[in-house]
């Protein structure tokens, strides 16, 4: 992976998951220690109740959440993806499900949505901030596609607050996780867990949870709330667009 690469927060996500999609639900549950899925369902559980009609899922690598989306809501749901071979592998668990149609997948980047204002009764997104060049314009990119008090709900990885968890949690990430990755997955699942625990640790250098809770409220999202997961290794925050 090199400099140029990482310059470009697109590229390098697409090189670094595109091998992968066929295995990224074992991966995200790896990578978690087991609680992605307890985590995908606690952030659906901030658009359940609202029963929405039309729901965006951003950054839907194979189409987990959008499933569960379209499951628990009886929604419509568009999921959106920068790696068409994600959307491939989407397509094909979409395919084997209840709900297939009931679940589009669509190419397109969350910094830039192919959809016009206020189309969306609420939209997810899993895992992007820390791919994405601005953050804050991301944002408020994807509250401009949603309408007036809509629902938003947001899964990323976390630093433990607690010293004691943060050590192990150091420990996970640069020492067993990128040997679990090779063991199980070989040089691809390698190159993702060197990757993640010093991608997560610097993300949060620089855009702490205080400054993301900051930033949901500069994009037009009120009633922002937080809820760490798992210890501190997960992080799902909600809120609702203005004007409803």
């Amino acid at each position: 992976m090199g400099t140029q690469v990482h310059n470009d927060p697109n590229r390098f996500a697409h090189e670094l998951f595109a091998p992968l999609p066929h295995r990224y639900d074992r991966l995200a549950e790896l990578l978690s220690m087991g609680q992605n899925g307890r985590w995908r369902r606690a952030m659906v559980d901030h658009i359940a109740p609202d029963r929405p009609g039309l729901v965006l899922d951003v950054a839907a690598g194979p189409a987990g959440v959008a499933i569960q989306l379209a499951e628990r809501t009886g929604a419509r749901v568009i999921g959106i993806d920068l790696t068409l071979e994600m959307l491939l592998q989407g397509q094909r668990n979409v395919a084997r499900s209840d709900v297939a149609d009931r679940v589009h997948l669509v190419a397109g980047r969350g910094e830039q949505l192919p959809f016009p204002d206020d189309t969306f009764d609420a939209l997810t997104f899993t895992y992007l901030l820390r791919y994405v060049d601005d953050p804050q314009a991301t944002l408020a990119e994807l509250a401009r596609v949603v309408k007036p008090g809509g629902a938003v709900a947001n899964l990323e990885f976390l630093l433990p607050q607690s010293r004691f968890w943060r050590f192990w949690w150091w420990l996970y990430t640069r020492l067993l996780l990128p040997a679990a990755g090779w063991l199980t997955g070989g040089k691809e699942w390698f190159e993702v867990g060197r990757f993640l625990g010093p991608n997560i640790s610097a993300h949060y250098r620089k855009y702490p949870v205080d400054w993301t809770v900051e930033a949901w409220g500069k994009a037009g999202l009120i009633g922002v709330g937080v809820r760490r997961m798992s210890l501190g290794g997960g992080l799902v925050m909600w809120g609702r667009r203005t004007g409803g």
